[in-house]
């Protein structure tokens, strides 16, 4: 088959993690432990190839993107150190919202540092888009860019290229950006990429299970904490707002019964320098069993957070690619549902991974992509 071509829009942590994973999958031989699908419509990893790529940091722009995922403010494990040279050098990005004031209150290190280039306009990013062949396009910018992401998602619509929107930004989610991927048949899936065993998924399934279990659930909380650049950014609470609107959201679309604003809290609770992209969640539920007696859940998770959602990203874009393949526009509902926490369409995760894999045999997969 052919290759399926990306760009990606943020080299941080989660495109560090993507790209070792490319490289790591890419032979064949090593263990395919870690993916939800070593073969999705006819595509594998090892089909999906680099095109381009966009950062507004001086230590990534100029760089090939196989050294630019090691540089910092980057912090991720490194899985797969020997990743070979990509031929695709890292361009200087639209900067806009996508560099929060308060970066530049910390050690260069740890933060961002922009670089002293001409920003492109959107036809010379069209342009590129179309001269790389890209087929789909990664949104990886920081939480809180909602300027920067709909000037990629524009791009990425007038190109015709498939729009993964990795962020709590609402593109697909949004009725109106929805409409215009479907007008222009080009194929979106998001919002909010939900990781392979993370904090959000966890808190979905233990939700669900409540609610099939005949458990009342009273009130819950999720913290978490975490060392890396999306944690710092987030600490400017100004950027959180839809980043908790779509974790809340995605326990409170499994619960029995929607929770009070004042008995949930889930979102992004503090910055810890050293646990770089080490992120624990603390979970606590509380409920009422037969009876009405009490009980409580209390979880500790950790994990290290990027990597956690490359293997879902590998999925996301081949199913943007069957997308393409089929002639299909607009939000590409099964693929989000299962793979992002800020849907369009909410389902249930029994429910979202038959439609998923519904939709990767061909089965109604028009139907639900148009509904």
């Amino acid at each position: 088959m052919q290759p399926i071509n990306i760009g990606i829009v943020g080299v941080g942590n989660c495109a560090s993690s993507l790209v070792q994973g490319l490289s790591h999958y890419r032979a064949e031989s090593n263990d395919h432990s870690g993916l939800m699908h070593w073969e999705l419509g006819g595509y594998r990893p090892c089909d999906i190839r680099l095109a381009a790529a966009w950062d507004i940091d001086r230590r990534k722009v100029g760089r090939d993107i196989a050294e630019a995922i090691f540089a910092r403010p980057n912090c991720t494990q490194t899985f797969c150190g020997d990743v070979r040279p990509s031929g695709v050098k890292v361009e200087m990005g639209r900067l806009l919202d996508g560099c929060a004031d308060h970066m530049a209150d910390h050690p260069d290190e740890r933060t961002f540092l922009p670089a002293d280039a001409a920003e492109p306009d959107r036809a010379q990013v069209i342009e590129r888009l179309r001269e790389a062949k890209v087929d789909v396009l990664l949104n990886y910018l920081p939480v809180g860019s909602q300027q920067a992401t709909e000037f990629y998602a524009q791009c990425a619509l007038e190109a015709g290229v498939a729009f993964v929107n990795n962020i709590p930004v609402f593109i697909a989610s949004d009725p109106a950006w929805a409409d215009r991927f479907e007008r222009a048949g080009v194929p979106i899936i998001g919002d909010d990429i939900k990781a392979q065993l993370g904090a959000t998924i966890v808190h979905r399934v233990l939700t669900d299970l409540f609610a099939k279990r005949g458990v009342k659930l009273d009130r819950t909380y999720q913290l978490n904490t975490g060392g890396n650049t999306d944690f710092l950014n987030m600490s400017n609470r100004s950027r959180l707002k839809s980043k908790k609107i779509s974790k809340t959201e995605a326990v409170q679309s499994v619960a029995e019964t929607r929770l009070e604003d004042e008995n949930i809290h889930i979102g992004p609770s503090d910055y810890v320098a050293w646990q770089n992209d080490n992120k624990v969640c603390f979970l606590r539920m509380e409920g009422q069993l037969f009876g009405g007696v009490p009980m409580n859940l209390e979880l500790r998770l950790s994990v290290e957070d990027s990597p956690n959602s490359a293997g879902v990203a590998i999925d996301m874009i081949r199913c943007a690619k069957i997308a393409l393949d089929r002639g299909l526009g607009g939000p590409i509902h099964p693929a989000a549902a299962y793979f992002c926490k800020h849907p369009p369409m909410q389902m249930t995760d029994d429910r979202a991974h038959e439609a998923l894999e519904a939709f990767i045999r061909g089965e109604g997969a028009i139907a639900l992509a148009a509904e």
